[in-house]
C-alpha cells in the first residue's frame, strides 16, 4: 500500500464513524429540542469534550501551533486564558445559565434572554439572529481555510480543492445528524486531539535533541522567543499583549455555541462532574499545541506558513499512518466546529426566527426545510471568502470569536449576577459590545498596539448595560425570580 493510500486509510474510518453517529442519533432529532439539544440528555464526559473541541477547532491544531511557532513562549498567554474562562464558566456561569434555560424550556441562547427580559417584541431575538449569522458566516469561512490548509498541508491537494471538499463533508453531515451527533462525535474527536496534542510535542523534542537543544535552537533564532513577555518585554506594549492573548478566553463566558452545551445536559449533576474534566481537557489542548509549535520552530525554523507546522511535524516524524490520524484530528476538529456553528445558524433561523418571530407552525416539514437551506446558505456564502486564503487563520477565526463574545458574554453575565439588568440595558449591552467589538477590528486596533477587540468591546458591552439598566425598571418578577434560581442552585451544591 503506499503513503498516500496509508494515509487516507484513518479519514475513511473515520468518516464511517461520523456516518454511524449520525444514523445513531438520528431518531433524537424528530423534534426542535432533540435537534438543537439532544434533549437535554447528555453526560457530562461528553459535554465537557464537546464545549473544548467546539471553542477550539482548527484555530488550536492550525492556529495555535502556528502561534507557538511565531511567538514561542509568549504564546502561553492564551493557555492561561482559555483554561481561566473555561474554570469560571463552568463554576460560576453553568449551572445558573442551565437552571434559567429548564424553567424557560429554552433551547436557544435567544429564548432564554427573551424570556429573562420579558422580551415580547423580540428587540434582543432578532439582535442575536443578525449577529450570529453575520458572525458564523465568518466563523465558517475561517473553518474552511483550515479545512484547505489541511488537504493541501497533508496531501497535496490544491488549496481551493480542499476548502470544497470540506464544504460537502461538513454540510453533508450537518444534513445528516442533530446535536447528539454533534456532540457525540466532539468526543471521540476530543480524546484524538488529547492523544495527538500529548504525543506531537514530545516526540517533536525528542527528535530536535531534548529540552535544551530546543531551547538553545529558539535563542539562537531569536532570544524574544523565550521571553513571556515576547519582543516587546516588561513595557506598556508588551503588557497590552499579553492581555490580548489571554483575553481570547474571556468568550468562553457566553458565546451561544458554549452555552448551548449547558442547556443540553442532563442535570446540574453532570455539569459539575464536567467542569474539572473540561478544564484538565484545555490544559492539554493547549499547552501541548503551544509547545509543539516551539518544538516545530527548532526542527523547522523556515516555514513560509507557521500554521503548516502542525502537518509538516506529523509528516516528517511519524509514519504515512500516524500522518493520516493527525489528518483525521484537524479534519475532525474543523467538522465537530463546522456542525456546531451549521446547527446554530439553523436554530437562529428556524426556531428564533420563522417560529418565534414569523409565528410559523410547531414542527413539519416546513421549518425542517428552512433549518437545511440555512446550513447550506451560510455555507456557501463562506466559501468564496474562504477561496481567498487569508493568510493569518488565527486572527481570522479570533475576529469571529470576539464577535460573539463582544454581544452576547455582557449581557448574559448581568443576566446571571445582576437582578437589576433591564430589557433595555440588555438591548443596549448587546449592540454595543458587538459594534465596538467590530469597530475596533476596523478602525482602532492598529493604532493601539493590536489590543483584542474582545477586551473594549466586553468593556463597552458591560458598561452601557449598567448604564441603561441604571435608567430604568427591570422586568416585573426578574428580581424574585433571580432569588430563586439562586437558591435552587446553592441547595444542589454539594
Amino acid at each position: 500500500m503506499t503513503a498516500n493510500a496509508l494515509v487516507l486509510v484513518p479519514l475513511g474510518l473515520y468518516m464511517l464513524v461520523l456516518l454511524g453517529l449520525g444514523l445513531w442519533s438520528r431518531r433524537e432529532g424528530a423534534s426542535l429540542e432533540g435537534y438543537y439539544v439532544a434533549g437535554r440528555k447528555l453526560p457530562s464526559w461528553v459535554i465537557a469534550f464537546s464545549s473544548n473541541t467546539t471553542g477550539e477547532s482548527g484555530w488550536l491544531l492550525l492556529g495555535l501551533t502556528g502561534m507557538g511557532y511565531a511567538v514561542g513562549f509568549h504564546a502561553l498567554w492564551v493557555v492561561f486564558g482559555e483554561v481561566m474562562g473555561v474554570a469560571i464558566a463552568w463554576m460560576f456561569v453553568a449551572r445558573p445559565f442551565k437552571e434559567y434555560a429548564d424553567r424557560y424550556g429554552a433551547i436557544t441562547v435567544p429564548d432564554y434572554l427573551e424570556q429573562r427580559f420579558r422580551d415580547h417584541r423580540h428587540w434582543l431575538r432578532l439582535l442575536s439572529v443578525a449577529i450570529i449569522l453575520s458572525m458564523v458566516t465568518v466563523y465558517c469561512c475561517a473553518q474552511l481555510i483550515a479545512t484547505g490548509k489541511a488537504f493541501s498541508s497533508f496531501l497535496g491537494f490544491s488549496y481551493g480543492a480542499g476548502v470544497w471538499l470540506g464544504v460537502v463533508v461538513t454540510v453533508a453531515y450537518t444534513a445528516v445528524g442533530g446535536f447528539k451527533a454533534v456532540a457525540y462525535s466532539d468526543l471521540v474527536q476530543g480524546l484524538l486531539m488529547v492523544g495527538g496534542l500529548v504525543l506531537l510535542p514530545i516526540v517533536g523534542f525528542v527528535a530536535a535533541g531534548g529540552w535544551n537543544e530546543v531551547i538553545g535552537a529558539l535563542q539562537t533564532a531569536d532570544p524574544n522567543l523565550l521571553r513571556a513577555m515576547g519582543s516587546h518585554g516588561v513595557t506598556w506594549v508588551g503588557v497590552l499583549s499579553a492581555a490580548s492573548f489571554a483575553g481570547i478566553g474571556l468568550a468562553f463566558l457566553g458565546v451561544p455555541q458554549l452555552l448551548t452545551r449547558f442547556i443540553s445536559a442532563a442535570s446540574g449533576r453532570e455539569l459539575r462532574r464536567g467542569g474539572p474534566i473540561a478544564v484538565v481537557c484545555m490544559v492539554l489542548f493547549d499547552t501541548g499545541a503551544v509547545f509543539t509549535g516551539i518544538a516545530g520552530r527548532a526542527l523547522f525554523p523556515g516555514l513560509s506558513d507557521p500554521e503548516t507546522v502542525m502537518p509538516t511535524m506529523s509528516a516528517e516524524l511519524f509514519p504515512a499512518v500516524f500522518t493520516g490520524i493527525f489528518l483525521v484530528i484537524v479534519l475532525g476538529a474543523i467538522m465537530s466546529t463546522v456542525d456546531s456553528l451549521l446547527i446554530l445558524a439553523s436554530s437562529a433561523v428556524v426556531r428564533d426566527f420563522a417560529q418565534k418571530v414569523l409565528g410559523a407552525a410547531r414542527g413539519g416539514g416546513r421549518l425542517s426545510l428552512y433549518g437545511r437551506l440555512a446550513t447550506v446558505v451560510v455555507g456557501a456564502v463562506a466559501i468564496p471568502f474562504a477561496l481567498e486564503e487569508p493568510r493569518v487563520l488565527f486572527w481570522f477565526v479570533l475576529f469571529a470569536w470576539s464577535g460573539l463574545g463582544g454581544a452576547f458574554v455582557p449581557v448574559v453575565l448581568c443576566s446571571l449576577f445582576w437582578k437589576r439588568t433591564t430589557l433595555p440595558g440588555a438591548v443596549a449591552g448587546m449592540f454595543t459590545g458587538f459594534t465596538v467589538t467590530v469597530v475596533w477590528v476596523l478602525v482602532f486596533k492598529v493604532s493601539y498596539y493590536e489590543l483584542y477587540e474582545l477586551i473594549p468591546g466586553l468593556i463597552a458591552g458591560l458598561a452601557a448595560t449598567v448604564l441603561v439598566s441604571l435608567w430604568t425598571s427591570p422586568p416585573e418578577g426578574a428580581a424574585v425570580e433571580f432569588e430563586d434560581i439562586h437558591a435552587a442552585v446553592s441547595r444542589s451544591s454539594p
